[in-house]
């Protein structure tokens, strides 16, 4: 097989390129910067923004599947520039694969797409969008998301989208690293009571899903046209989660707390403040935020386990040890940031 990899080089989309090239498959790399990994790969990569339809168009020829991981995440930032990267992007995408012939496209979205401020426990693909929004990544991504599957069969293309939870694991540059840094400069609150549970997907695992679901939607049209939810089969407590990464990095459990309710106003708050002082960079907190870390959010893989077969390779112990090695960096480089710190403000 061709495949053609958007972000192939960020965290989830080199694991799906790694493990195409396991598999013996020839795979193309799209992607706005470069990345050394891919070379010792033997990818072709090619450097492009999504919104720019002759550049993905490009990209595209001559690929039997594409995986369109890119996205730009986060909480805040402008509705154009989301809506354009994540919706815009993704309309492109779609329009590339159908001139192109590509006959598979597997769509990377987000459990968020769905995500109505209330508890979802066990929650399954019935879950409708909601009519209202926290913030522009899941909105640009739920119409994305909308896009891919009304293409699918037209043309000849079969479309799936997978929602993979809260992705974690070794060569993490977002979630952990912020989680550490916070946690090592006191900055680290229990939002809530501290009884919520989340599902959560170990990063192998979830590229391991997308391999999963272009093989079914080559031999079969079950899982075409469908969106389902991908993380491990057992949700975890959220904030126990949190203490053991903590652990495992050396560093003591969050003691700190603050209320769900006070975390949405100070999110309210800091929002608007940002809104009117023109503030660069992400607030401490938003209302997204405050109830994502609040709330539960667990969902059921029954679908995905039955549609095409989606099974984790990893376990949750073993993915812990394999991702020691990135934690101890972790420690170690922010420490020597805290030694720094320190020694500025003796001076």
């Amino acid at each position: 097989m061709k495949a053609l990899v958007t972000g192939g080089g960020g965290f989830l989309g080199l694991y799906i390129v790694e493990q195409l090239r396991a598999a013996g498959h020839d795979v193309r790399v799209f992607s706005r910067g470069l990345y050394p990994a891919l070379n010792a790969l033997g990818v072709e990569t090619l450097q492009g923004d999504l919104r720019d339809l002759s550049a993905v168009t490009n990209a595209c020829r001559g690929s039997d599947a594409v995986f369109h991981v890119a996205a730009i995440p986060g909480v805040w930032g402008t509705w154009d520039t989301y809506h354009g990267i994540n919706t815009i992007g993704t309309l492109n995408v779609i329009s590339a694969c159908r001139v192109s012939d590509v006959q598979r496209l597997i769509y990377t979205s987000s459990p968020s797409v769905v995500f109505d401020g209330a508890d979802h426990i066990n929650a399954d693909e019935s879950l409708p969008y909601p009519r209202k929004w926290l913030c522009h990544y899941p909105h640009s991504k739920a119409l994305a998301e909308q896009a891919v599957l009304a293409a699918n069969a037209a043309n000849g293309l079969r479309t799936i989208s997978l929602r993979p939870h809260l992705i974690w694991g070794p060569r993490d540059n977002h979630l952990i690293p912020r989680l550490i840094m916070k946690a090592r400069a006191g900055k680290l609150l229990q939002v809530g009571r501290g009884d919520n549970i989340v599902s959560v997907s170990y990063v192998e695992n979830a590229a391991a899903a997308h391999l999963q679901a272009e093989t079914a939607l080559r031999n079969s049209l079950t899982a075409a046209g469908r969106a389902y939810f991908i993380n491990e089969p057992d949700a975890v407590n959220l904030w126990s989660w949190i203490n053991l990464i903590l652990e495992r990095a050396g560093l003591p459990p969050v003691t700190k707390k603050i209320s769900a309710t006070m975390a949405w106003y100070a999110g309210s708050f800091l929002e608007t403040a940002w809104k009117l002082l023109r503030r660069r960079g992400d607030p401490p907190m938003t209302r997204f935020v405050a109830a994502q870390l609040s709330g539960s959010h667990s969902y059921s893989i029954a679908a995905a386990q039955r549609d095409f077969g989606y099974h984790p390779l990893v376990t949750t112990e073993e993915g812990l040890r394999r991702m020691q090695p990135d934690l101890d960096a972790l420690t170690a480089a922010s420490k020597d940031l805290s030694v720094k710190k320190e020694v500025r403000n003796q001076a």
